[in-house]
């Protein structure tokens, strides 16, 4: 009988499709208005409504690339011969550095655009 695991493609796959699907309400509908309920909400990016405004792009751009990478990921994962627990733990250690990956980038790109503050 086959497990749950073995009848998906895998964590990481659902999570760059949430990924995806984030990335592309907040590029469509980024928050207008510093708020500490909906967007890319760090100090930096918080610092001036300028820095807002470009984060909240920024970061929806990098978090649909690294949703794709997510997906591309899981499914060249599946074709190797790893077992569930490897795939599962291999997913969990993607999504968590797809989510850092969009941080780092964004705060390098905050600190490149905005040095005088």
């Amino acid at each position: 009988m086959e497990t749950l695991l073995e009848n998906t493609i895998g964590i990481s796959v659902l999570c760059g499709i949430i990924f995806l699907l984030a990335a592309v309400v907040v590029y469509i509908f980024p928050p207008k208005k510093i708020n500490y309920l909906y967007g890319y909400r760090t100090a930096a990016s918080m610092k001036s409504q300028e820095r807002w405004d470009f984060s909240q792009r920024h970061s929806a751009i990098q978090m649909a690339k690294a949703g794709l990478f997510m997906i591309v990921v899981s499914f060249i994962g599946k074709l190797l011969p790893y077992n569930e627990f490897t795939q599962l733990v291999g997913g969990c250690i993607i999504t968590i550095l797809g989510a850092v990956y969009i941080m780092l980038s964004t705060e390098r790109e905050l600190k490149k655009r905005f040095k005088e503050s």
